[in-house]
């Protein structure tokens, strides 16, 4: 499990970014991959002081990014005294290892303290995810995704161990190399045990969560999910139908765990009846964000994949806005959410009449609604067009 002692220091780490794109990738795209990527660095409360890309339609298979592209980066790094290095690209245990082991013959030459080191996203991400789990049963989550993400990268762990007895022991007898194969099979055993005591654990928040689910049945109160693209204007939009208000951060995966918020629309406005819907808002979406990082939430997710309506809030004033839709509803489609969605298009404010009548072209299929927080436009049809669909 990631130490959270380990970067709680006074000067926060300075970063450096590096991704590795095809030939074929847009200059605006991979502007935008980065951006992403240092507001990722950002949330988490670190300083990213210099970006690079290779533009390789291969990656190395020792170390991703092509040696002398890494051998560059290296002198970069220690020009700017950066001491992290984070690939956007999901890393093999043994490119990680590789890397790392660079990073740490130029940081002893260089007496570098702290030590340089390499992470990949998803080790960016799992930290993220970490610092913003404030329940019992998000933390639980987050330790269960973190072993998983670490399984792999036992056996890079254990070459590294294996090294340093090889040293220790001058010898390299059968016996010194029994002794490291044990290490590493304490490890998976203590890491298969901690994965049955967690996952024992969230069986009893999932029943828990089952009753409470059955409770609204019987009282008859429709759910509405809430789904979007980081930065979309959720929070925002959730003021505005709920004028409960709800912090709205710049900050990705700000919410990992499910927040409900009821909202009183009129079902039937003639005759004055009206109805409570309950509201999920849950953890936002981003490109690439791995399976198995949704799927460790899965429990978390169970009373919005189950709700009677997908809210799709969707920023329509992103020039990347049918990417940033088409991620999302894979995403839905991966964990099985096939309710029918209405696509919510914020902050039209910042478009024209053209741009509007282009999105409504593009996403026929759907039904949508045009709304914008900041001028408070069309929310009150939006809540039509909630209490008309459930």
């Amino acid at each position: 499990m990631v130490d959270k002692k380990e970067f709680q220091k006074a000067e926060p780490l300075r970063v450096f970014l590096v991704d590795l794109v095809d030939k074929t990738t847009r200059k605006e795209e991979l502007a935008d991959r980065m951006r992403e990527l240092e507001n990722l660095v950002e949330t988490y409360g670190w300083i990213v002081v210099l970006q690079k890309y290779q533009k390789k339609n291969v990656p190395d298979a020792k170390t991703y990014v092509w040696k002398w592209k890494l051998d560059e980066i290296i002198q970069d790094m220690l020009r700017l005294q950066a001491n992290l290095l984070i690939v956007w690209n999901a890393l093999k245990p043994a490119q990680i290892y590789q890397i790392n082991e660079k990073l740490r013959i130029v940081s002893e030459e260089h007496n570098l303290d702290p030590k340089m080191e390499a992470r990949d996203r998803i080790d960016l991400i799992l930290k993220i995810f970490e610092k913003h789990a404030t329940s019992g049963e998000s933390r639980l989550q987050i330790q269960l995704a973190a072993i998983k993400h670490m399984w792999p990268r036992i056996y890079r762990m254990w070459m590294d161990l294996s090294k340093q007895w090889w040293a220790a022991s001058g010898s390299g007898s059968w016996a010194t190399r029994w002794l490291w194969e044990t290490n590493t099979e304490r490890m998976k055993r203590h890491l298969q045990e901690q994965t049955l005591k967690i996952e024992k654990k969230l069986v009893e928040y999932t029943k828990m969560r089952k009753l409470h689910r059955d409770a609204r049945v019987k009282k008859w109160m429709p759910t509405v999910w809430i789904v979007w693209y980081t930065n979309a204007g959720k929070s925002s939009l959730l003021n505005g139908l709920t004028r409960k208000g709800v912090l709205a951060e710049n900050k990705l995966f700000a919410t990992l765990w499910t927040n409900v918020w009821n909202l009183y629309v009129m079902s039937d406005p003639v005759m004055w009846i009206g109805k409570e819907i309950l509201l999920n808002d849950t953890i936002g979406f981003i490109r690439d964000l791995p399976p198995k990082l949704i799927k460790s939430f899965s429990s978390t997710l169970e009373d919005s994949i189950e709700s009677d309506l997908l809210l799709h809030v969707i920023d329509a004033s992103d020039p990347f806005v049918h990417e940033r839709v088409q991620v999302v509803h894979e995403v839905l489609n991966d964990i099985w959410a096939n309710q029918k969605k209405i696509l919510v298009f914020n902050k039209i404010d910042l478009i024209d009449d053209d741009k509007i009548s282009e999105l409504n072209n593009l996403f026929a299929e759907y039904e949508k609604v045009f709304v914008s927080v900041k001028t408070w436009t069309w929310l009150e049809e939006l809540k039509t067009v909630i209490a008309k669909n459930v």
